[in-house]
């Protein structure tokens, strides 16, 4: 069985982390699919997704080290390009991925303790976001 589903959020922008364990779980346990699969996808190429520990110090580190792998201060070819000023982001979010898969069972997402799904805003203004998710079992 398929099932398609999407939530929607907004942003505040650069470095915005979203955790959306809560929201994936509740529409995995709404659907009549047990044990499966659920991916989570975003159409657009300036945010990601990914799992990280939902804690003070990572909402601070995860956005200081995207500075330093692909700062925002610098010119990018796609700036010349669109003249958005948001190259940095398509980069950022190139490296993190725009999906994730999650395995469930009995309608639970199997997760770690400290772990959380989390969406990441890279584009440089706030956004409004909605995500794709195909739950897939039986």
């Amino acid at each position: 069985m398929v099932k398609s589903e999407s939530i929607e959020f907004k942003t505040s922008g650069d470095g915005h982390i979203l955790d959306i364990t809560d929201r994936v779980a509740s529409v995995v346990a709404e659907s009549d699919v047990k044990s499966g699969v659920v991916t989570v996808f975003v159409p657009g190429s300036t945010g990601g997704l990914t799992t990280i520990e939902y804690e003070p110090g990572l909402l601070k580190d995860v956005p200081e080290l995207m500075e330093k792998l692909v700062p925002s201060d610098r010119s990018y070819d796609h700036d010349e390009t669109w003249h958005d000023g948001n190259g940095f982001s398509h980069l950022r979010a190139a490296m993190i991925g725009p999906d994730i898969t999650v395995p469930f069972r009995d309608g639970r997402l199997m997760l770690g303790t400290w772990q959380q799904v989390v969406f990441l805003e890279f584009d440089n203004k706030p956004r409004n976001r909605k995500l794709i998710l195909q739950i897939m079992g039986e």
